[in-house]
């Protein structure tokens, strides 16, 4: 799914590098490289257990293919966006990682897809994990808000993500010990709401209802965990820094300043791999308690303020 709904054009974004942000004619990506990645030692980490990752072709979700595939998983990595996923594994294979990515192109908001998905991940080994991180952004005041932006985001954001477990759940049970985990990428936009975002919000706010419906069905071995964080160095967050510059009549400059990292204690975004670490940590023995819970991951940006 594209990361953002905008218009046609060009405009400058923000490169996040060194120091800061720097202005440029297009969005340069943190480099994946292995030393960033948290590698864990557990006995269902390896190639005999499958983790299903949407939004896999790019940002958060590529790492998390990534980063699973190198702790030793079969990792089922699907995105409508095909090259994307050629991206992912050519990426996997630079960093040699010990486990495998095995892509399944696919369409979140189509039920037929997403039932192929679920099967094809579930032929590859024992489909113990899923990482719901596919997802997309629109701009724009709640009474103007399109409801064709409305029903995309919720099918990929929130209704994909429940038939996913709806279908998953079943193989995770039917493993030789029925351990497992489902987590879903939400965001400190799940847990408190900004102007013009009221598509987002709503998802994700459902998606921590959806999580902990997920956990009190699981007993205790069948688990579920979201993962909140502020802003990450994606497409989807730098593609909105010019919609909501616009929107709000600020520049660009003062909304990763004041938007983006005003609230927020650290004054640095996050990576996709630092997200990518949280879904690992969250599938492990060492997640053993996490369950139904939210790995809030922002900086200081929802527990303090200034």
């Amino acid at each position: 799914m594209p990361a953002v709904e905008r218009s046609a054009g060009t405009r400058p974004l923000f490169r996040l590098a060194g120091e800061g942000l720097a202005m440029t004619d297009g969005v340069e990506p943190p480099e994946l490289t292995a030393d960033r990645i948290l590698t864990l030692d557990d006995d269902r980490f390896t190639t005999d257990s499958v983790a299903l990752v949407t939004g896999a072709g790019s940002g958060i979700g590529r790492a998390s293919a990534v980063a699973l595939a190198e702790n030793g998983l079969a990792v089922a990595a699907t995105d409508v966006d095909e090259e994307g996923l050629a991206g992912t594994t050519e990426k996997a294979e630079k960093l040699d990682v010990d486990g495998e990515i095995h892509e399944i192109a696919g369409d979140l908001t189509d039920d037929e897809a997403v039932r192929r998905i679920v099967d094809e991940a579930a032929e590859l080994g024992d489909l113990r994990y899923v990482a719901n991180v596919a997802g997309l952004q629109h701009i724009s005041p709640l009474p103007e808000f399109p409801m064709e932006k409305y029903d995309l985001m919720h099918d990929v954001m929130l209704r994909a993500p429940f038939l996913i477990a709806k279908l998953a759940m079943p193989h995770i049970r039917e493993t030789e010990d029925g351990v497992g985990a489902i987590g879903n990428m939400c965001s400190i936009h799940g847990h408190t709401a900004t102007q013009d975002k009221a598509g987002y919000i709503t998802s994700k706010f459902g998606l921590r209802g959806l999580t902990k419906s997920i956990a009190a069905e699981g007993d205790g071995t069948l688990r579920a965990f979201t993962v909140s964080t502020g802003y990450v160095k994606t497409p989807l967050v730098t593609d909105q820094i010019p919609d909501t510059a616009e929107e709000r009549g600020i520049t660009e400059q003062e909304v990763v300043e004041d938007v983006m990292l005003g609230e927020s204690q650290v004054k640095e975004m996050m990576e996709p791999v630092d997200v990518a670490n949280l879904f690992t940590l969250g599938f492990s023995k060492y997640g053993q308690h996490l369950d139904g819970e939210d790995l809030t991951w922002a900086g200081g940006h929802l527990s303090t303020y200034e």
